[in-house]
């Protein structure tokens, strides 16, 4: 079936595939430790403002089809586990070419559009594979640096890593912050790391990792926002993923109003990367809906928005299915590399 009510409301949604991204940078600025301490969070205003989003904003039928195809091309498809291998990243490439099956693109009136996911993250050592196995695509590869996940490696060789994926052709560097830098106020510390961690990733883009769950309140994520995105950040992540606790939209609400205080005084827009525990298409939705509410429709294209996932794509596409077919299907039908 072809639902002209989808094709209209999607081909307005959709975002061009990954070649067409016009990729905003970040340059930075002085380091100002007057505003970075001054960072305060109100915590029940927050958690009233996320408690209340579900209930306040709501997608069905067409409309959150089209947010859920948004939401595809905007996934870092990922695999960051200990027994990765080649083949798997190749899989997991093929899949970021044809995130969502022919059939149900067709279905869904979108079958001429070339649909891909935002990138593919991996370790360095696959930074060479992932690149050949997208070739001609246009998906970057991101890579996971700096003594990902725990960010305890010599600084010389956090560098060094940066630079080896690089070389290796990764568009992307998703770098961890040491954390210690937060936890005990060390703000020069920490713009510093991340001034050399931009130097070193030359016209890559960056990420910057600050793990979230490791840095105890709302007012660290705070400050550690602005000081990464001062120092450089192309975009701010919650998380490795391998924390105890990873995404929320608590967290999320507190990084993108940090987003949006530094494009106010400088004019620079940076990105934002929620990471770690979103496996939901229902859940993907509100994560949306916020960064529509806070900074606006341009932070719902992946050059300012990325998802960092894998299970995620698998129900996205079963969602889909479900909207043109009418049935849910296993999740075995939608393997994801």
């Amino acid at each position: 079936m072809e639902d002209l009510a989808v094709k209209n409301v999607a081909a307005k949604t959709v975002a061009p595939v990954a070649s067409g991204h016009n990729w905003p940078r970040n340059d930075g600025t002085e380091l100002d430790l007057g505003w970075v301490v001054d960072q305060r969070v109100n915590l029940s205003a927050a958690e009233r403002r996320v408690a209340t989003l579900p209930g306040r904003r709501t997608v069905k039928k067409d409309a959150q089809a089209a947010w859920l195809l948004k939401a595809v091309t905007c996934i870092d498809l990922t695999t960051l586990n200990g027994d990765d291998t080649a083949e798997r990243v190749k899989r997991l490439c093929a899949k970021a070419r044809q995130p969502v099956r022919q059939d149900i693109l067709d279905a869904l009136g979108m079958g001429n559009r070339d649909i891909t996911t935002g990138a593919v993250c991996v370790y360095h050592r696959f930074v060479s594979t992932a690149v050949e196995a997208l070739e001609g695509s246009g998906i970057p590869v991101a890579a996971v640096s700096t003594g990902f996940p725990a960010g305890l490696i010599p600084h010389d060789v956090k560098l060094r890593e940066i630079e080896a994926s690089v070389a290796d052709g990764a568009k992307e560097i998703d770098i961890v912050i040491t954390r210690e830098h937060v936890l005990t106020g060390n703000w020069q510390a920490l713009y510093d790391e991340m001034r050399d961690f931009r130097a070193a990733c030359g016209d890559a883009h960056v990420k910057a990792i600050l793990a979230t769950g490791d840095l105890k309140t709302l007012r660290n994520v705070a400050r550690a926002s602005l000081v990464c995105m001062m120092a450089g950040a192309d975009f701010i992540k919650t998380s490795t993923g391998k924390e105890g606790v990873n995404a929320t939209l608590l967290v999320t609400l507190v990084m993108l109003r940090m987003i949006r205080a530094y494009q106010e005084r400088t004019g620079i827009k940076v990105g934002y990367k929620p990471a770690g525990g979103i496996s939901a298409a229902k859940d993907i939705l509100n994560y949306q809906f916020l960064m529509k509410d806070e900074l606006g429709r341009e932070w719902l294209e992946p050059d300012l928005f990325r998802i960092g996932a894998s299970s995620l794509l698998g129900d996205i596409e079963r969602q889909l299915e479900h909207h043109v077919t009418g049935a849910y299907s296993a999740l075995n039908r939608h393997p994801i590399g």
